[in-house]
């Protein structure tokens, strides 16, 4: 949401080294960041915390923070952003409300139809019954 601020007493930014293949580079430095985001302390409204909650998923630790992990990029400063951006995205998404849903009824035709299919299922399987010696 282009009005929403993050306070900065939400945010927890650590710096690791990155994993897996990279060169001689990525066992000393440390440009991956792990962004810790406290949920209760962006104040959002009881909609886009129950939204952000669903969109991060597998992201939430069960003290209710979101951990973002950014190493796209080579210097730590871009993959700071990087992961501002991701935290930035998800909170305007969890921002957004679904729109609601207007119940319908089946037609008479899909009635018809439903109880037409049954039937003919039915007689399928009574013919699978016992064969009788008359």
């Amino acid at each position: 949401m282009p009005g929403f601020e993050i306070p900065d007493d939400a945010l927890e930014e650590r710096f690791i080294t990155g994993g897996g293949p990279g060169g001689q580079n990525v066992n000393k430095v440390a440009t991956t960041v792990q962004l810790r985001v406290d949920l209760f302390r962006l104040g959002l409204p009881p909609h886009a915390y129950r939204k952000i909650r669903e969109l991060a998923g597998s992201r939430l630790t069960s003290g209710n923070q979101i951990v973002i992990q950014a190493s796209r990029f080579r210097t730590q400063e871009a993959n700071r952003q990087d992961a501002r951006d991701r935290l930035a995205e998800m909170i305007a998404k969890a921002h957004q409300r679904d729109a609601r849903r207007i119940a319908t009824k089946p037609g008479k035709a899909a009635k018809a139809r439903r109880v037409d299919s049954k039937k003919a299922r039915s007689t399928v399987k009574q013919g699978r019954g016992k064969v009788s010696m008359d």
